[in-house]
C-alpha cells in the first residue's frame, strides 16, 4: 500500500514529508527525483513516484472517505 504525501524539506536522500493531518515523517527519497513542494506516492519509507498534485489530491481526499466510512462502522 502506498500513500501520497507532500515533501517539505530535503537533507541528502531523506525527506521530512507531510502525509496531512498533522501526520509526518521522513523518507528516503533516492529512487524518485523529487524537490521541496512535489507529491510522491510513498511505500515503506521509500518515495516511489512523483505525483502531480491534482493526482495526490485526488488520492489523499479517498483516503479521508475510507477512514471515515470505517471510523462510522466502529462500534
Amino acid at each position: 500500500m502506498a500513500v501520497p504525501a507532500k515533501i517539505l524539506e530535503i537533507n541528502g536522500d531523506l525527506a521530512k514529508v507531510d502525509f496531512g493531518g498533522g501526520v509526518m515523517r521522513e523518507v528516503n527519497i533516492m529512487l524518485v527525483d523529487a524537490r521541496v513542494g512535489d507529491y510522491v506516492l510513498v511505500h515503506a519509507g521509500y518515495a516511489i513516484q512523483v505525483l502531480d498534485e491534482k493526482e495526490a489530491e485526488e488520492t489523499l481526499m479517498l483516503w479521508r472517505e475510507i477512514i471515515e466510512i470505517e471510523d462510522a462502522g466502529a462500534p
